[in-house]
């Protein structure tokens, strides 16, 4: 069995906190005035879910909760709006991975020092880093109610659609993942896997995945591809009720696990990107 780095695995762990929110925008770490994660935390609230708010404040609007016990990934923190919680009385606000930002008060944290928030949330790359993998709609969004391990986002594209790479980067994989059967014939929902797959990891420790295709993906693995190179077609291969791209964004990656699966359309939309 191979041994996973342990940095690895404690992004895997801290990432794994953020998904009953599924909102989790997997910015790059570099909010922490040292440039590198803080640390992580313990929520406390005595039972029901912290909420992440868009702003240091309590009246902040709302962007996703972390479940009681859950563990949160701690970049910096600022003073702003007070509140005595169920761990101590506190002004501080941490500022997650996601840019968002949960009370203090509520927070255990051991063994390390948070360093105060420097200037405005981190900066991303510019929009022309990156695009929409298809010109599609939204059909099933990431880690829904009814899907909750739903690990990306499903956009609507016919058959034969070129599917193009979101970002530059290198191809790591290549793979027919279905649990019967091959991948050159359409699947349905009585099977398990992602059919026709290629993964590409970008910079940043970024990879993304793109699943069900028509038919084996047109790139290699070692291949170096551009943004919006066609790398593959839409198909129905794997897991699958109908034609579609399943797209997935990773942080800290590779390997590319549930743990450190983001959301495609926050990731995005924070490049300047929507999926609609």
């Amino acid at each position: 069995m191979r041994r996973r780095h342990p940095r690895t695995v404690l992004a895997a762990f801290a990432v794994a906190a953020l998904i009953s929110s599924g909102l989790f925008a997997g910015s790059t770490p570099a909010a922490a005035a040292t440039g590198r994660v803080a640390g992580t935390g313990t929520v406390r609230t005595g039972g029901t879910p912290l909420n992440m708010r868009k702003t240091p404040s309590p009246s902040g609007e709302r962007v996703g909760t972390v479940a009681n016990g859950g563990k949160i990934w701690i970049m910096c923190q600022v003073a702003a709006g007070q509140v005595s919680g169920t761990v101590r009385t506190t002004r501080m606000w941490n500022r997650l991975a996601n840019n968002s930002y949960v009370s203090d008060a509520y927070v255990i944290r051991t063994g390390f020092v948070v360093p105060r928030c420097s200037g405005s949330a981190p900066s991303t790359p510019s929009a022309g880093a990156w695009m929409r993998p298809v010109a599609a709609g939204l059909v099933s969004g990431f880690r829904t109610t009814s899907r909750p391990a739903h690990d990306g986002v499903d956009l609507g594209a016919p058959r034969n659609t070129p599917i193009r790479a979101a970002a530059g980067g290198r191809v790591i994989r290549v793979v027919c993942n279905v649990s019967a059967g091959n991948c050159d014939a359409d699947g349905n929902r009585n099977l398990r896997g992602c059919g026709w797959y290629a993964e590409i990891q970008h910079a940043a420790q970024v990879v993304t995945r793109y699943c069900h295709m028509v038919r084996r993906p047109i790139v290699q693995v070692g291949r170096t591809v551009a943004k919006g190179q066609v790398i593959g077609y839409v198909g129905t291969s794997g897991s699958s009720s109908g034609p579609h791209l399943h797209f997935e964004v990773h942080t800290h990656a590779p390997p590319a696990t549930s743990a450190n699966a983001v959301n495609p359309i926050w990731f995005l939309r924070a490049r300047g990107i929507a999926i609609g």
